[in-house]
């Protein structure tokens, strides 16, 4: 290192000459958009290899629940690592992996009684839509190979994710590659007509979602959604009664509904699971990201009774369910993830969460009057602001303009870390920020909007 390189510099040299980063143009990081080297967490805040602070406004891509660095949750992982790390999870169990399974049919939706553990979100997806194929087949119902998705959806990269996902900028590049699915209208609020309510709007959708049943459920395997809230194609809310029809709905025309609560679940939507607020039950619930308090990489895809008996057979029957991961049900992460569970357990945390979540939404309301924000959008403790150039006809900043990306740059210098979905500014924090560390975030972030729309 240079007498006059900083640690962050060195670092992030020696960074760029071999390693190339998800979700990144890697040319930014020669220009203006500096790689910040984290070497520690301490709760809700990350602290870079210079000192610097960034609260972290985003839980590191959504998965951190209860702090970098959680105690009871780090202690859990190092027990484990002295009795067992990993072992082959065909023919093989383990304590911490039947414990999991246990808690989570006991916590999530009424009938979700089997569990196959994943590595990731995207894999579970994987996981759900090849097991809703494959349990139509070992039906005799083999001309079901199609999926219904929401219009603005995402769940995931791997390419059977990408399939149900609709957000051009992951899907556009890899489409030649991808399954085509039906995609059904988003009930996305934000596109309900003037003086429409989010309820009518939802149920209005749900008319068009039986159109498409009506013409497909013939071959259609299963409705695939993000409950409540679609993350990643902007933070778009829509309302619960979407999901007790859509429950209907594939009740009636024998298509499964897998809910895809990656994101939501774990107390990010003010329930425990998103599916409680219309109180239904999916045929396949995937879980990710909080799963493990932000700790370590592992999935769960839920499912019924029956489905898992649709391929309990006779080996020479040819039913059973072949997909594997090497690190399917590592002891390590299912410890992580008991830990996690504990805290929800011993600890008021959605309480807690409603307070954080009302004291978010009061900072946030007088954004709703300004100028360059169409909309001012939450869910529990997701919370979103829509900025667009004109008010009145709700008309995007182009693309290139990048006015997303000033706002990040403008949180980092502030301690901050808030990384848009385009123009569209989100908190989705850890459940241990404070009130004080609550205003600070909504204090950058509204500076950082200034600073965005003030540039032309």
């Amino acid at each position: 290192m240079s007498p006059n390189e900083s640690r962050n510099q060195t670092l992030a040299a020696r960074d760029l000459r071999h390693l190339w980063h998800p979700c990144t143009q890697m040319h930014d990081h020669a220009g203006a958009v500096p790689l910040l080297p984290i070497v520690r967490g301490e709760g809700p805040w990350l602290v870079d290899a210079d000192g610097r602070r960034y609260l972290d406004g985003i839980s590191s891509w959504w998965t951190n629940l209860f702090g970098h660095a959680n105690p009871r949750i780090g202690a859990a992982l190092k027990e484990q690592l002295d009795t067992l790390e990993h072992v082959i999870f065909a023919g093989f169990t383990h304590e911490p992996a039947i414990e999991l399974a246990e808690r989570l049919a006991a916590i999530t939706p009424a009938g979700l009684e089997r569990v196959f553990l994943a590595d990731n979100g995207s894999a579970a997806i994987e996981v759900a839509l090849k097991m809703s194929f494959h349990y139509w087949l070992n039906q005799g119902r083999g001309q079901k190979t199609r999926f219904i998705a929401l219009s603005g959806s995402y769940h995931g990269e791997t390419l059977g994710a990408l399939s149900v996902s609709d957000v051009a900028l992951y899907r556009k590049t890899y489409a030649p590659l991808l399954l085509t699915p039906i995609l059904a209208p988003s009930p996305d609020a934000y596109e309900a007509e003037a003086g429409e309510s989010a309820e009518a709007y939802a149920a209005r959708r749900l008319g068009d979602l039986r159109a498409l049943l009506e013409q497909h459920a013939h071959e259609t395997c299963a409705v695939i959604v993000e409950p409540l809230v679609q993350c990643a194609g902007g933070m778009r809310t829509y309302h619960p009664s979407y999901l007790t029809g859509l429950r209907a709905l594939c009740d009636e025309f024998g298509v499964h509904f897998i809910a895809d609560e990656i994101a939501v679940g774990f107390g990010r939507t003010g329930t425990l699971f998103a599916c409680e607020q219309a109180g239904v039950s999916p045929d396949f619930m995937c879980l990710s990201k909080g799963l493990t308090g932000g700790f370590l990489p592992l999935s769960a895809v839920l499912t019924t009774e029956p489905v898992y008996e649709a391929f309990y057979a006779e080996y020479n029957a040819g039913k059973a369910f072949l997909h594997s991961h090497s690190y399917t049900g590592n002891p390590l992460a299912c410890r992580a993830a008991l830990a996690t569970l504990d805290i929800f357990r011993d600890e008021p945390v959605l309480e807690r969460n409603r307070v954080l979540a009302a004291q978010l939404a009061r900072r946030l309301a007088p954004l709703r009057e300004h100028a360059h924000v169409a909309d001012v959008r939450q869910t529990g403790m997701i919370a979103a602001v829509e900025l667009v150039r004109d008010k009145a006809t709700r008309a995007p900043y182009p693309s290139e303009e990048r006015r997303g990306l000033r706002v990040y740059l403008h949180g980092l210098e502030h301690g901050a870390l808030l990384r848009p979905l385009g123009n569209v500014v989100y908190f989705m924090p850890p459940y241990v920020v404070s009130t004080d560390e609550l205003d600070h975030l909504v204090d950058v972030a509204i500076a950082g909007i200034e600073r965005a729309i003030a540039q032309p």
